[in-house]
């Protein structure tokens, strides 16, 4: 476990070597964005807006029960953008988007297409890797952001239909 855990370290660090270089191609960061933040989207959004629907069933109940309907909002709010759609948002995004990438890199394992990119003298970590975690780097905040507002909506429209 150790030894894995350094390799992903030094693993890490010849990325970010060769991304500072300047030898990252903007092609492949935008290939991958595509890849990782477009992809998955659709399962991010549905899993936060479902999230959020369920949450603000739970709230509005509680707080109708107690006379304080106007601090629904609020409270959704705060509960939904600090700590809901991020956690949900990532975890999504990182399911989705973590099983293709090992996929993809597990297909290139297997067709040699690491070792054949290696014989040309060309650094097989920060080819196939440094767009990846760039791309990740770019895209996961920009998910978290359209997360939060799916999330309000959804707490609004449970919110409006339950209060009315």
């Amino acid at each position: 476990m150790i030894t894995f855990l350094g390799q992903c370290v030094q693993n890490l660090f010849q990325a970010a070597k060769y991304t500072l270089k300047g030898n990252v191609r903007l092609s492949s960061i935008v290939s991958q964005i595509a890849a990782i933040g477009f992809d998955s989207l659709g399962i991010s959004l549905s899993i936060v807006f479902i999230a959020a629907c369920v949450i603000a069933l739970q709230v509005a109940h509680q707080f109708l029960m107690s006379g304080g309907e106007s601090y629904i909002g609020g409270a959704l709010a705060v509960a939904l953008i600090r700590e809901i759609a991020p956690g949900f948002a990532a975890l999504a995004l990182a399911a989705r988007a973590g099983t293709a990438i090992t996929a993809q890199v597990a297909n290139m394992q297997v067709t040699n297409q690491i070792d054949a990119i290696e014989v040309l003298k060309v650094d097989s970590i920060g080819y196939y890797f440094a767009p990846r975690i760039l791309a990740g780097a770019i895209t996961v905040p920009m998910v978290v952001l359209i997360a939060e507002l799916i999330d309000i909506v959804g707490g609004l429209v449970v919110s409006n239909a339950t209060i009315g």
